[in-house]
């Protein structure tokens, strides 16, 4: 089986984004009147499909959810106190190129100040949220280090891209596992977490979205940088890192991956769709790069597929994603295998739109 060969990758990112189109005007994504990575992941991957198409309804769209946010001199509501606040700022900085209104950086800026008083672990480590004291999330990766080297690009800023760096040596010292190669959801320093490890502090499952959204911020800050070679050559062993240890646990039915990524035997584990399109993102953006072999578009091929047949319903210019993990916190085995699921979760259909458009990049362009 060809990578052109599963359904159609860009017609299934189109249908996906018409899904949501259809169901939300823009200033009402949910969760509504939020600038938030919910809206974020999916919003980046309609980004990605108007730069495919040039389709102006997909640029009208995002540019109207971020007009509705901030106004003519940039003023931005957001929450001042978490790195969740951050991703959509990404954003910004093709709405400027485009339009060269100064609301976006002005916007951007006030973002970026949010960097300069979240608090921080004793190492300097950014706190996922005030009210998760002392604990770094993987998500938290995706959700400030890509535009981190954005704004540093723009506003010649080369401190960020080492601030962005060591974010990352800091997840890598506290919450890999040697063991499987994949890294834990979140480590509170302080031990004192219902779900801490007395001894090494991590919560104790790998929990699929948490291991996408860091593969899924490897490749995009390897994508954005440039030179920097000590910081590009370690996250590339990153991403090489981590590949092999996703294949490992991938299922062989299906194609997909479960919520608790190395539990797939336990009989109250569940495939998730969002993790499984953002670990095919990776693969397969790592593949175009150069970074692993080309052997791996088998997996991406199986796990395309699997997402196609288990977890999707095509209509005539839509289509349903089913098995999206709902926003979660971090906690024990039955906290995440208990949590609910839902369809057309922009969590997911973010992540399918991204998986889609990498792997119609990679058939078409690799």
């Amino acid at each position: 089986m060809e990578l052109n060969k599963i359904g159609n990758p860009l017609e299934m990112a189109e249908k996906a984004c018409r899904a949501v189109m259809n169901a939300y005007k823009p200033e009402v994504l949910p969760p509504a009147n939020s600038f938030h990575y919910h809206q974020g992941v999916f919003l980046y991957g309609l980004l990605r499909v108007w730069e495919a198409t040039g389709k102006q309804e997909y640029y009208e769209y995002m540019k109207s959810y971020i007009d509705s946010l901030i106004d003519e001199e940039g003023n931005l509501y957001f929450a001042r106190d978490e790195l969740d606040s951050i991703q959509a700022g990404i954003l910004l900085f093709p709405l400027y190129k485009e339009t060269n209104d100064p609301k976006y950086m002005i916007a951007a800026k006030k973002l970026r100040n949010l960097l300069l008083t979240i608090n921080k672990t004793t190492e300097g480590g950014y706190w996922h949220k005030d009210k998760y004291p002392y604990q770094m999330w993987l998500d938290g990766l995706f959700m400030a280090g890509p535009f981190s080297l954005l704004y540093s690009q723009f506003f010649d800023e080369p401190e960020l891209i080492h601030t962005t760096f060591y974010q990352e040596q800091l997840m890598r010292k506290h919450m890999m596992d040697e063991n499987t190669g994949l890294l834990f959801h979140a480590w509170d320093e302080k031990k004192v977490q219902p779900w801490a490890d007395s001894e090494t502090g991590c919560s104790p499952e790998f929990w699929g979205r948490s291991v996408g959204w860091y593969g899924t911020a490897l490749i995009d800050l390897l994508e954005i940088l440039q030179g920097k070679p000590v910081v590009q050559n370690e996250w590339i062993a990153s991403i090489q890192h981590l590949i092999p240890a996703l294949i490992k646990y991938q299922d062989n039915q299906t194609g997909l991956w479960y919520q608790i990524v190395d539990k797939g035997e336990r009989p109250d584990n569940w495939l998730e769709s969002s993790c499984s399109s953002l670990f095919l993102y990776t693969i397969a953006k790592a593949i175009k790069a150069g970074y692993v072999s080309e052997s791996y578009k088998e997996s991406i091929q199986k796990g395309y597929a699997g997402l196609l047949e288990h977890m999707v319903t095509i209509h005539e210019s839509t289509l349903d994603l089913k098995g999206i993990c709902i926003g979660t916190s971090a906690g024990l085995y039955d906290y995440y295998v208990s949590r609910p699921t839902s369809e057309n979760d922009l969590h997911g259909v973010g992540a399918f739109v991204l998986a889609s458009m990498a792997i119609y990049d990679l058939a078409n362009h690799g």
